[in-house]
């Protein structure tokens, strides 16, 4: 590869990069929001190493030519007539994801991940706040499973509660309610799911928004309580601009 096609190379991947970090929040569908500066930068970085060498490479040619019209003939900066203003042809593989960035930038993980994933282990809650007296209680799926395996108050029995995730088809026509949470970046994602009850599953890979109650299988508290949820009411919305981050849902 030319150092002249290294250098657009360089840009084109760091302009790829700045796209989905900088001006749109595409980059949180494959790194948690904490990262998403670093990710900026290093598109800075290969922008400047783009016009750095592009800027280089000219100089070169500049010389080169001139040499050429001292001396009548061409030659290269060691005197042997060999071209250096190459380099590995292994670069090229480099194109196929600058134009992904630039054009097709891959979804988020979604049901497909979540089926294969590993559950993600809920820590332990020392306590757990009261909910709202009146209405659907919003919580995260993370709350949720934690106050159905942990809470010895039983707060969820006989309480609505909201939550929200994507569809994950199950076996024999049961779906799950899913988030996916990643500690650096897509690679390393875990899966918390509910399994919901008393509604048809939506498309793979839509989200939505359910009001239910907790379905009581086991003993609520302990860890044999079923992460479940007897659904009343089912809302799809838009994925979120930060679909790895596990929040409770807003009640409008």
């Amino acid at each position: 590869m030319k150092r002249t096609l290294q250098a657009g190379l360089l840009l084109l991947l760091g302009a790829g990069v700045l796209r989905v970090s900088l001006f749109t929040d595409i980059v949180l569908r494959y790194v948690k929001a904490g990262l998403q500066p670093y990710v900026i930068a290093s598109g800075v970085c290969l922008v400047a190493l783009g016009l750095i060498s592009a800027v280089r490479d000219r100089q070169g040619h500049e010389e080169h030519d001139g040499h050429e019209e001292h001396d009548g003939h061409a030659e290269d900066g060691t005197g042997h007539g060999h071209d250096h203003t190459h380099g590995p042809r292994i670069a090229w593989l480099m194109l196929l994801p600058a134009l992904a960035l630039l054009f097709v930038a891959p979804p988020a993980l979604g049901s497909y991940t979540a089926a294969r994933d590993n559950a993600k282990v809920v820590e332990d809650y020392d306590r757990f706040d009261p909910l709202p007296a009146h209405g659907p209680a919003p919580l995260s799926l993370t709350e949720f499973i934690a106050r159905t395996e942990q809470d010895d108050h039983q707060s969820l029995k006989g309480r609505t509660v909201l939550l929200s995730g994507f569809v994950t088809p199950g076996k024999n026509s049961s779906w799950d309610l899913t988030r996916l949470l990643v500690a650096c970046c897509a690679a390393d994602s875990q899966s918390l799911t509910v399994t919901i009850h008393g509604v048809k599953a939506p498309p793979a890979d839509t989200w939505v928004k359910v009001t239910g109650t907790w379905h009581a299988q086991g003993t609520l508290g302990t860890p044999s309580a079923a992460l479940a949820l007897d659904v009343a009411s089912l809302k799809k919305i838009p994925q979120p601009p930060s679909p790895y981050l596990d929040r409770a849902p807003a009640l409008s």
